[in-house]
């Protein structure tokens, strides 16, 4: 797939939770394997803090409506192909160095996933 095709694959993904499709663990292992793209990496972090504040959400109404706008502004972003905005990636770059996102399902998705392991760089 390509980047187009992986970010209308991500907006779809977000939006089958947004509804209660689709679960955030389900959503996040069918994200495009090895991605370097910055806006799903970020769009992967959001949804991860997504499930995370789930007890905050079912506290506070106005949190859950701004997150869940969030996530539809992401969604609708990457469906039409674009790029976050570059303080959304940055803001979630200070924090992570990359994504958690699976790895393909080969020997190289493998050494990849042995490799950020062992807190070794794969160039």
């Amino acid at each position: 797939m390509g980047a187009f095709e992986d970010r209308v694959l991500v907006a779809s993904l977000i939006r089958q939770v947004l509804i209660s499709r689709m679960c955030v663990r389900e959503a996040v292992l069918n994200f495009p394997r090895d991605t370097e793209d910055k806006s799903i990496h970020a769009a992967y972090h959001a949804l991860v803090h997504y499930e995370a504040d789930e007890d905050l959400r079912k506290r506070d109404n106005l949190y859950k409506e701004e997150q869940d706008d969030y996530l539809e502004f992401i969604s609708n972003l990457l469906e039409r192909g674009e790029d976050l905005p570059e303080n959304i990636i940055q803001n979630y770059e200070k924090y992570y160095e990359c994504a958690n996102i699976p790895h393909e399902k080969n020997t190289r998705g493998f050494l990849k996933g042995f490799l950020k392991f062992l807190n070794i760089k794969d160039s």
